[in-house]
């Protein structure tokens, strides 16, 4: 669960290093983010000569949440960060690269050009499907 001044690192290679959570987008008054949700963050590192400056407005997508996910089948999925990715209004990445795995439902939150460059997609394991969600 990230919510407003929760610090995140971002996991492309747009310039930023880590934001900075100030509001949860979505329709309502919605007060925490999961993995899938789109935030308003400002950047508080960046690298040097790069596109991202510090101390600028951007919208990321929430890649990585340490709150775990509940799946279906009970398997709870919890990464050791939370991790953002950079993107347009459009809901397309900014960088070329993504950094680190992603969780599936990414996907099916339609960022699908995020799950594409990712390098791991955490899928469930190749069981006999038990529950039908």
């Amino acid at each position: 669960m990230i919510q407003t001044q929760s610090y995140l690192d971002v996991a492309d290679n747009s310039g930023a290093r880590k934001s900075m959570c100030i509001r949860v987008l979505g329709t309502g008054n919605h007060k925490y983010a999961n993995t899938g949700d789109t935030i308003m963050a400002v950047v508080k590192e960046a690298l040097p000569n790069m596109s991202l400056k510090r101390s600028e407005v951007v919208r990321v997508v929430a890649a990585c949440t340490r709150k775990g996910i509940k799946r279906c089948n009970g398997m709870i999925l919890g990464f050791d960060d939370n991790a953002a990715v950079v993107v347009n209004q459009e809901g397309n990445p900014r960088g070329t690269r993504i950094f680190g795995p992603v969780a599936r439902e990414l996907r099916e939150s339609n960022f699908a050009r995020i799950v594409s460059l990712a390098p791991e997609v955490l899928q469930e394991p190749k069981t006999k499907k038990i529950f039908d969600c």
